[in-house]
């Protein structure tokens, strides 16, 4: 495997910063083990990232043909998607605002031999 295999997520329904909070906890690990840490997280975001990381992974073996159990998180990136506004109303006939925000979800595995520093 020469490159590093990506696999994203558009407008994945969860809050960026809820998201990064997760993907903190997998960043640098081996891939076998961050499944595992994400499989008996209690948060939503745990799933979602979950759901990306096996994509990458299938990735990494069909198209490049890696070694699954070399592979590790080289990169996660959790990005800004599009924030639905939401009207609701408030005391003294006001309207509140409630932005429903969404993620990117950007995913980078490599293997572990090479180019790991």
């Amino acid at each position: 495997m020469t490159a590093s295999i990506r696999a994203f997520s558009r407008n994945a329904p969860m809050s960026p910063q809820k998201g990064r909070l997760v993907a903190d906890q997998i960043r640098g690990l081996a891939a076998g083990k961050a499944v595992e840490t994400l499989q008996f997280s209690r948060k939503k975001a745990g799933a979602l990232i979950k759901k990306v990381l096996n994509s990458a992974m299938a990735n990494a073996e069909e198209n490049a043909g890696a070694d699954i159990d070399a592979l590790y998180v080289k990169r996660i990136e959790i990005s800004d998607g599009v924030t639905m506004k939401r009207a609701q109303f408030g005391a003294r006939g006001r309207v509140s605002r409630i932005n429903k925000r969404r993620s990117h979800i950007l995913i980078e595995l490599a293997e572990a031999g090479k180019g790991k520093n």
